[in-house]
């Protein structure tokens, strides 16, 4: 056929999901089956969590790889990662979950602290690192195991959140300094939940992102993890932003 042509299947959107911090793509595990049911396809890469631009760069070439229309979602600090690597062209959609929406030239520290703190601040675990060709070691950032449930997932069952509580993948906390140096949003479509029931970030700082950006986003009565406690929303959430863009 011609090359402008393509098949329906060939011209559907991939649709990315990137996890956030204290979390890795399993996060994702009770969202995938709704999406790859709807005959959507999925890819769920492995986030560093080692710095907001190593993480975006990373992301990117993601993107790059599948060479077809991206509707990107990101979790949490997921929602930062995607904000900046959401710049490349075959990215037709953003979906923000629970997520940090940041402006150009702005950091995840000065975004979250223009708002009161939510109750991760006083359960979180520093643990330094090695850092390769350096004397001075890095930190990553994790949420104390025995305030997890209560402050991650307190509507996920417990035997569940108990696993995740000790799998965690910890965000090195030089990335709450770095900056973005680009919004997606601003050239592309975008659409958000609220975690109302969030005691990980503050959903003031979710809607606060969300309206600034000019997304409409949709509540849900939710903690931190809504993937995990309403995935069916979640997937009909990303739905839309499929098919806007199909």
């Amino acid at each position: 056929m011609p090359e402008s042509e393509s098949t329906p299947a060939e011209s559907a959107p991939t649709v990315v999901l990137v996890h956030g911090a204290f979390a890795d793509a399993s996060s994702f595990a009770r969202v995938i089956p709704e999406l790859l049911d709807r005959g959507l396809k999925v890819l769920a890469p492995a986030v560093p969590n080692r710095s907001l631009l190593g993480d975006s760069a990373y992301i990117a070439s993601v993107i790059g790889s599948i060479g077809g229309p991206v509707v990107l979602v990101g979790h949490s600090y997921g929602g930062a990662v995607i904000t900046v690597a959401g710049v490349e062209e075959n990215v037709k959609a953003l979906v923000y979950l629970s997520g940090y929406v940041l402006a150009e030239g702005e950091s995840l520290g000065e975004l979250q602290g223009g708002f009161p703190d939510s109750l991760l601040a006083g359960a979180l675990v520093y643990t330094p690192f090695p850092v390769a060709g350096s004397d001075q070691p890095g930190t990553d950032v994790s949420v104390d195991p025995a305030k997890f449930h209560e402050i991650f997932a307190a509507d996920v069952e417990e035997e569940l959140t108990r696993v995740l509580a000790v799998s965690q993948r910890p965000l090195a906390a030089a990335a709450f300094g770095e900056k973005a140096p680009a919004a997606a949003w601003k050239t592309k479509p975008a659409w958000a939940s609220v975690a109302s029931a969030d005691h990980t970030i503050n959903p003031d700082v979710e809607r606060f992102g969300y309206r600034r950006a000019g997304i409409t986003p949709i509540e849900i009565d939710s903690s931190h993890l809504v993937m995990l406690s309403h995935p069916k929303e979640v997937a009909d959430l990303i739905q839309q932003a499929v098919d806007a863009v199909s």
